[in-house]
């Protein structure tokens, strides 16, 4: 019988702890399967965030490293002038990249570091207890905006693909989804052409992956996916914003 499917190499055995229905485990998955298809396991740097993704490195069979909340980009930065023949990958949420760590992704792009980060963007700060995020909608219910995100209040959620795609060091920057297998299959492939513009040395790669939180959104696996199809994507479009060719 042939093999249909089967654990990435670079995964532990260790099972995904993330909450049912979250889109972070997808993520996690198409990002082993790029480092397995491009053979750089022994030679990858993971700089997972504070936040969900910070449990990422009991799943990935890699060096890693967490930094201080919103200092991936940073950290990377270091790690990767130090070792410029690793390829160094950040891991960020919400919270962390478009929030507290805004000021590091800008400047990292700015300057061309080649290093790559994948951004989750699912609309709130869900390991903290589902506050509101620079990406939450407006009118979108958190812990913090009961009543939904108010735009007089908190303006309109930041679209970080776009801004870093005015950049003059950012080489690659896509936005992608993970709410239906066609998106799942692009996503793959956009984050190893991200991952390719590093290994080529070009510069900052970055793609944002548009995810779900079922628990702190209120809602099934299933209706959040219909959610983010129906409210995020409209927003959010998906597409490459810059590309190296």
């Amino acid at each position: 019988m042939s093999v249909v499917y089967k654990r990435a190499k670079c995964l532990t055995p260790v099972e995904f702890t993330y909450c049912p229905g979250c889109g972070h485990g997808i993520a996690t998955n198409l990002i082993a399967k790029v480092i397995d298809e491009l053979g750089i396991q022994q030679d990858t740097i993971s700089v997972s965030s504070v936040g969900c993704g910070g449990m990422n490195p009991q799943f990935f069979d890699t060096d890693t490293i967490i930094p201080m909340h919103g200092r991936a980009p940073a950290t990377a930065t270091g790690i990767k002038r130090i070792h410029p023949d690793k390829f160094v990958w950040t891991y960020q949420g919400d919270g962390d990249l478009a929030s507290i760590g805004t000021a590091e992704i800008v400047h990292a792009a700015h300057r061309g570091e080649k290093i790559t980060a994948i951004f989750i963007n699912n609309a709130t700060c869900g390991m903290t207890g589902g506050q509101m995020a620079p990406t939450t909608l407006v009118g979108q219910r958190t812990t913090t905006s009961p009543y939904g995100r108010d735009e007089a209040v908190s303006g309109r959620p930041i679209r970080m693909s776009e801004l870093l795609a005015t950049i003059d060091g950012s080489k690659f920057i896509a936005r992608v989804a993970i709410d239906t297998p066609a998106h799942i299959r692009q996503a793959q492939k956009m984050i190893k052409r991200a991952f390719e513009c590093q290994l080529q040395g070009l510069g900052f790669s970055m793609v944002e992956v548009l995810s779900t939180c079922p628990t702190n959104w209120g809602m099934t696996p299933a209706e959040a996916m219909e959610w983010q199809t129906e409210h995020r994507i409209p927003y959010y479009p998906l597409g490459i914003f810059k590309d190296y060719e």
